[in-house]
């Protein structure tokens, strides 16, 4: 699994405290060894986020990405970033 970034992400997890972008690494590198670890609560998302997938980064924080397909590649590619009342309004 390859992971990609959107400049929007990238520039909101710039943009957080120093506790999030931590917990972020170490999630995102859960996450590379084995997507669907129980530690991230990896799930699929419906509304306005209909054929996404959200992970944990804290209690209260998650990243929000969408699964791409290039041949038999697949492309974790991170859409959003916030906490879950700025995501989820």
């Amino acid at each position: 699994m390859i992971i990609q970034y959107s400049p929007s992400f990238l520039k909101t997890l710039k943009k957080a405290n120093v506790r999030i972008r931590k917990h972020f690494l170490q999630k995102i590198i859960t996450f590379s060894n084995n997507p669907i670890h129980p530690q991230l609560r990896n799930h699929s998302l419906c509304g306005a986020y209909l054929n996404k997938r959200s992970i944990d980064i804290t209690g209260d924080w998650r990243a929000i990405y969408e699964e791409k397909f290039e041949g038999q590649v697949i492309i974790a590619y991170f859409i959003a970033l916030g906490t879950h009342s700025q995501l989820y309004k």
